[in-house]
């Protein structure tokens, strides 16, 4: 029985590593060895950093929303819980557009927050 070489099969996975590695640096999109390795590291970096995007996005929102509720005289804690205590449901990239684009409304919900904040006693 002949000898198997995959002539074609093996050009065309060499061809799809090759184009998935183009724009890699050196001979990371040169050499078909040196590729395999910067694709899957790059897919690793890519998995990884899907997730932390949303983090370092959500981090972002909190850091406007105190900033602005630092402006008002107030800290970031104390305004969400009394959002909280009051019944409003916004979520903080809500809060944190409203923060920019709508001052007078942020204004009101932080006047709405110290109202409730103070209301109600706190929890031991």
């Amino acid at each position: 029985m002949p000898r198997v070489r995959k002539g074609a099969a093996r050009n065309q996975a060499r061809k799809r590593l090759l184009k998935q590695a183009r724009g890699y640096f050196g001979a990371n999109h040169k050499s078909p060895y040196r590729a395999k390795d910067a694709v899957i590291r790059a897919g690793v970096y890519a998995y990884r950093d899907r997730r932390a995007r949303k983090r370092d996005i959500r981090a972002l929102w909190i850091t406007r929303i105190t900033a602005a509720c630092k402006m008002r005289g107030t800290r970031y804690s104390l305004f969400i819980n009394g959002l909280k205590l009051s019944g409003i449901d916004l979520n903080r990239k809500m809060l944190s557009q409203i923060a920019i684009e709508d001052p007078k409304l942020f204004d009101t919900l932080v006047e709405t927050a110290k109202k409730s904040a103070t209301a109600s006693p706190a929890k031991a």
